[in-house]
């Protein structure tokens, strides 16, 4: 069975076609508008525009034997966890919380997302991603600090929007959770 939040409609050959909704939440400039743009359109660009209120793209993707449409819904940055549009979340079905691991306190940004998220929405599918992994000699979090957050149960993965590296795999594996 699909949660009830899960839009299922008829497609026009006949397949069931599943829209999910995943939240990107973190600090500014961390790199969520980037994530985005790297996996939807396999390009980045070093040009910083800030988003401003929420930014929605959508993918299509193949999760098992099942074609699911993920909508990404992107967020302005936010430094002060309070001011999150609370609304933006209702409905999300799984979500990133992203941090820039050359910037140590946007993991704390992270953190405190990720918990309002969860007190929100409540358990649903979610990763931390500890993005700019190409500048990882430059990082101010440490590998301590990462397996510490594992060893709490959180997903944590190294992604750099720049090169790509596990970013469709940090997507994939999202959307294989959701379904």
């Amino acid at each position: 069975p699909l949660a009830a939040s899960t839009v299922v409609r008829q497609g026009t050959r006949g397949f069931r076609l599943i829209n999910k909704k995943v939240c990107m939440l973190g600090a500014f400039a961390v790199g969520k508008t980037a994530l985005i743009q790297q996996y939807v359109h396999s390009i980045f660009t070093y040009r910083y525009l800030s988003t401003v209120g929420v930014k929605i793209s959508n993918k299509v993707l193949r999760v098992g034997e099942q074609d699911m449409t993920v909508v990404l819904w992107d967020l302005e940055g936010k430094d002060d966890y309070a001011d999150v549009h609370i609304s933006y979340l209702r409905g999300a079905m799984g979500f990133f919380v992203v941090a820039d691991g050359t910037r140590k306190e946007t993991l704390d940004i992270a953190l405190s997302l990720r918990i309002l998220a969860l007190d929100l929405i409540g358990p649903v599918p979610h990763a931390l991603l500890i993005n700019k992994a190409d500048l990882s000699p430059s990082w101010g979090i440490t590998d301590d600090q990462l397996r510490a957050l594992e060893q709490m149960g959180i997903v944590v993965t190294r992604t750099s929007a720049k090169t790509g590296l596990a970013v469709n795999e940090s997507f994939q594996t999202l959307a294989d959770s959701m379904l």
